[in-house]
């Protein structure tokens, strides 16, 4: 993935990713070996997540003004927390942003938030965010969500949602 927000993300600053493959032959990559984009990131060649797995990276950081760097984060941290739901537990965002829209506006405009299966529930304060406020939900509930929510922005709004959360296992 090539997490981001506010006009910046990861891949700005690699410098170069470690990666190891299922033969546990360990490598150091540079980011001209992938191809970058929204919520994407594929090796040249090959997929990372199915032939390789990132296990760690090296940023390089412009130089600047600590003070204005400290300034800057402390902004941005509270505007995450002024419009995300992170004082409940959650796995972040739940779906990729469609091209020219927002995935929280359109879950929002069909009026699911609240929508709610056992402990789980679409957040009231971001709409793409599903959280377990009493920590009861289990993985069937939130996965009941997430293809309820698809299903009712698809009927209503033509956009298929595409999942940024990963589900592994098989359902029971």
């Amino acid at each position: 993935m090539n997490a981001g927000c506010y006009g910046s993300e990861t891949w700005d600053v690699v410098e170069r990713v470690h990666t190891v493959d299922r033969r546990g032959e360990q490598r150091w990559r540079r980011p001209e070996e992938f191809e970058i984009g929204y919520r994407h990131c594929v090796l040249k060649g090959g997929r990372i997540g199915e032939d390789e797995w990132f296990t760690g990276a090296e940023f390089r950081l412009a130089a600047g003004d600590a003070e204005a760097s400290r300034a800057k984060i402390k902004e941005l941290l509270a505007r995450r927390v002024a419009s995300q739901p992170l004082s409940l537990p959650n796995a972040g965002s739940v779906f990729r942003n469609p091209p020219g829209d927002h995935a929280a506006r359109l879950i929002e405009s069909c009026g699911l938030k609240g929508l709610e299966r056992g402990g789980a529930r679409v957040s009231e304060k971001h709409a793409n965010f599903i959280v377990n406020p009493r920590g009861a939900a289990c993985a069937a509930d939130i996965e009941w969500l997430i293809g309820e929510v698809r299903a009712a922005v698809s009927a209503r709004r033509g956009i298929d949602l595409h999942p940024e959360v990963r589900i592994i296992g098989e359902a029971q």
